[in-house]
């Protein structure tokens, strides 16, 4: 077999990659059929290079490669170097459009990208719209995408303006990428944190309402922050000299155990002209990226650090910080539990400036010293997102330990502290009895000052608070309903028929989210459950599905009460009154964002009234909140059909039980070799008739369902009204109104 010698040729960057391809030897008795041995043959790319533009190779040299010291000796003699040959271009085509991707698949796919060089015939479509994606997002030409973690972005060609952020000491990059998302002027808390943040350099405490833009009060300081490290870095490497960019490829990818080495890319042919420059491309990337990962190995050190209590939160700060970074070239990564770990640790090979991440999973790549994270001394910006819930006792163990670590052994004198959170300085009174046996002679430590001493903040910090004695925005219309345990489920069918729209129910155990969602399902109104014990997939695929959906309901516990920027919540339901006021708040705050209307209503039943009056007087209400309006004319039609779906529903739910169950005792008898004890057997195992017969009588219990389920409820004339923003309620108007209203505007005249 022939050794022949290949060479590929990018005409973009005019990289060239030369190797020789060497048969490799295989045993006959690998194929199935004696006579392949003579038919399929395998090669390896051998002795390949990388070679910079400027130390490249003519074209028409095809017989001998020069060494590198030659090719230096030339470049410093002023040797002129012919072009390498043009390939032949096929003729122009119109380039399709990128699909444009959720962020599902940026979060676990694009977020960790593998090292590994791909062949031109096995680069995929996607990932070469993947590609070209990333190049239009460097270059600031990206196209708006579908995400329920971002704002409104504005197009490119119509930027906004952002004078009004020029006196905050913004850099200019961030100003630039502003001006593209649309931000013309910063919220209140913006332009309170931002010149003590970045001119100042001062630790903050920040406590503002929902929907206030809290992410870009600690983002924008965080990249300052990168990018004055940057200069300082470029200076000193200037005055240490230029260094040698000669990088080889053997010493660029670095394959795990479970990735198959890349066999070189295929001899170039005229008719594959087009394909073969695509996955130069892809190589030259892989080949920088993997470059300015070794450059970077032991001099990049990690900046930023953002900690979060939930994983959506984390991905939708990323995001936010990803937005206005997007022309300063600062890397970001997540970590947070329920991805791949191995993906997470390649991600934090690159070296990112910035990590988003979770309590559990950071601490643990810490104690199996994952390299980037081992040296925390040079950490320039801490910041810990809702702050309250992060250092609430018995929650995150990790965090103490993370808090101890850096500051002791990794600690910075000249590290900036963020702390944020909607509710950071609420304070909570107690009953009269109570309060007098709390006084005592000493003065008690307030609750900033106890946040303080857990966070490590020492000195005297900037405290910004900006919310409202209410702790909810003005645009909030809070109601409720008193109702028994059992009518919740009548209430909650009854809301979600009459008001259509973007809803968020939440609950206080994933037990109780588990049945409503099994319930609603029955009743034809297509919930999505989010809790925390689903697939950390699945919960972003429901949290991106509720966000594209005009008339959706997403089932919840508090895994989504907190900081997530959801557009265009409508209603936000409490089946459950929250344990704490802080909790009740934050809900609510998933509606009536960014100055626009929202209502939250509460079920209140007699094992909430407890909790409901705490969050009275916490919020200082010194009136109850008023009762949503209801049309009692309704509620039978709506029994009937709630009543017929909690039968089906026990019925499915005890029938999946048994049949688990069952099934489980028949394979541990069949493995130990023992005939079934019937008395193992739930439902004292049901004969063949019985079970048909409870089948029968479900598929009855559905006809019957999905008839009812067909015929309306409600009329135009019994539409009832949200109340208004005063507390006053708007009555239904009745049969005789209608009418009175209707012979009126007969006789006006037209």
């Amino acid at each position: 077999m022939k050794v022949r010698r290949s060479r590929l040729i990018s005409s973009k960057r005019g990289v060239v990659v030369k190797g020789e391809w060497k048969a490799v030897n295989v045993d006959p008795s690998v194929f199935s059929d004696d006579g392949l041995d003579g038919l399929v043959c395998f090669e390896e790319l051998t002795d390949y290079s990388l070679v910079e533009p400027e130390k490249a190779l003519t074209a028409q040299d095809h017989t001998q490669t020069p060494s590198r010291a030659k090719k230096k000796r030339k470049h410093k003699e002023g040797g002129v170097k012919e072009k390498p040959a043009k390939k032949k271009k096929k003729k122009s085509q119109p380039e399709e459009e990128p699909e444009e991707v959720s962020v599902l698949d940026e979060t676990l796919e694009d977020e960790c990208p593998d090292v590994t060089t791909e062949t031109p015939h096995k680069t995929s479509k996607k990932k070469k719209q993947r590609k070209k994606k990333k190049k239009e997002e460097a270059a600031g030409q990206s196209q708006k995408k579908k995400s329920w973690s971002r704002g409104q972005e504005g197009s490119e060609g119509q930027r906004s303006d952002v004078s009004a952020w020029k006196d905050l000491f913004v850099p200019a990059p961030v100003l630039e990428a502003l001006s593209v998302l649309g931000f013309s002027a910063p919220t209140p808390i913006q332009a309170l944190t931002l010149p003590p943040a970045i001119r100042d350099r001062l630790d903050i405490l920040g406590a503002a309402e929902t929907g206030s833009g809290k992410t870009l009060c600690f983002g924008i300081p965080m990249i300052h922050s990168v990018l004055e490290w940057r200069k300082a870095s470029d200076g000193e490497q200037k005055t240490d000299g230029p260094e040698d960019t000669e990088v080889c490829v053997e010493s660029l990818y670095l394959p795990t155990s479970s990735e198959t080495p890349d066999s070189g890319p295929a001899p170039e042919t005229s008719g594959d002209t087009e394909e073969t420059e695509t996955s130069g491309d892809t190589r030259e990337e892989h080949e920088d990226e993997a470059a300015q990962t070794q450059r970077n190995t032991h001099k990049q050190p990690l900046l930023g650090l953002v900690l979060t209590p939930t994983r959506e939160l984390a991905v939708q700060v990323k995001h936010h910080i990803d937005a206005v970074a997007r022309f300063t070239g600062v890397k970001t990564a997540i970590v947070v539990g329920g991805m791949a770990p191995q993906k997470q640790q390649r991600v934090l090979m690159r070296r990112p400036e910035i990590v988003i991440a979770t309590p559990g999973r950071l601490w643990e790549m810490i104690r199996e010293k994952h390299p980037h994270l081992q040296n925390l001394r040079q950490l320039r910006c801490l910041v810990i997102d809702e702050a309250d819930r992060m250092v609430e006792k018995g929650h995150f163990a990790e965090l103490e330990n993370l808090l101890e670590m850096l500051s002791t052994s990794q600690f910075n004198p000249s590290r900036q502290t963020f702390v944020f959170s909607a509710t950071l300085t609420m304070e909570h009174s107690l009953p009269a009895r109570l309060q007098q046996k709390k006084r005592k002679k000493t003065e008690q430590r307030s609750r900033l000052q106890l946040l303080m001493e857990k966070v490590g903040i020492k000195g005297k910090p900037k405290v910004i608070d900006l919310t409202r004695k209410e702790a909810t925005v003005e645009t909030l219309t809070e109601t409720r309903i008193n109702c028994t345990k059992e009518e919740k489920d009548l209430f909650l069918y009854y809301f979600l028929l009459q008001y259509p729209g973007r809803s968020m129910v939440f609950a206080n155990s994933i037990d109780c989210i588990k049945r409503l969602s099994a319930l609603l399902q029955i009743l034809d109104c297509a919930p999505l459950p989010l809790h925390a014990n689903m697939h950390q997939k699945q919960r972003l695929k429901n949290l991106e599905r509720f966000a594209e959906s005009d008339s959706c309901v997403l089932l919840t516990t508090d895994v989504a009460a907190r900081g997530l920027d959801i557009p265009n919540v409508q209603h936000v339901i409490h089946y459950q009154v929250p344990r704490t006021t802080e909790t009740y708040v934050h809900r609510s705050g998933r509606t009536a964002r960014a100055a626009r209307e929202g209502l939250t209503l509460l079920l209140i039943g007699p094992d909430d009234l407890m909790n409901y009056r705490k969050i009275c007087r916490t919020l200082a209400k010194s009136e109850e909140l008023p009762v949503f309006p209801v049309q009692s004319a309704c509620m039978n039609a709506i029994k009937e059909r709630v009543t017929l779906a909690r039968k089906i529903e026990k019925m499915e739910y005890f029938h999946s039980r048994e049949k688990q169950h069952n099934s489980w005792v028949r394979q541990a008898s069949e493995a130990m070799e023992l005939d079934v004890d019937e008395e193992l057997l739930l439902g004292g195992g049901k004969d063949e008739c019985e079970v048909r017969e409870q089948q029968r009588l479900m598929k009855i219990l559905k006809k019957q369902l999905k008839q009812l389920i067909s015929q309306p409820v409600f009329t135009h004339q019994r539409k009832t009204k949200y109340p208004t923003q005063m507390g006053r309620l708007q009555p239904p108007r009745t049969t005789a109104d209608t009418a009175l209203a209707s012979l009126s505007r007969d006789t006006l005249p037209r």
